[in-house]
This record gives structure tokens, C-alpha cells and sequence, in this order.
């Protein structure tokens, strides 16, 4: 099977990082919420798009 190697990075980034909270999706998110907070970076939240509805004729 192929690798790639920087899947592979993030992936032990990202495992490495879980192991300092056990795991824990509700500390692992508010250690990465603390992080965007000192990046200084502007975070954007857009607004919900909305589904388009699709009526389609009926087959004769």
C-alpha cells in the first residue's frame, strides 16, 4: 500500500497530542480553542449555506 509520508506526520502529531490529554476530546479541544486564541489570528465563522432543492420530473 502507498504512504504518504505527511499523512503520516500529522498522524503522529496528532496522536501525540491526544496522549497528553488521555484521549480526552473535551480537554483536546479546549487545549487547540487556546491555541487559536494565542495564534493572534482572525478566525471567520461564515454563514450556513443553504441547500439547494432539486425537483426533479417524473419519468412517463
Amino acid at each position: 500500500m502507498w504512504k504518504d509520508s505527511i499523512v503520516e506526520d500529522v498522524r503522529k502529531v496528532r496522536e501525540e497530542h491526544a496522549k497528553k490529554f488521555n484521549h480526552n476530546l473535551d480537554a483536546i479541544y479546549q487545549d487547540l480553542k487556546k491555541q487559536e486564541k494565542r495564534g493572534g489570528r482572525k478566525v471567520v465563522s461564515l454563514p450556513a449555506k443553504r441547500a439547494a432543492i432539486v425537483v426533479r420530473a417524473k419519468a412517463s
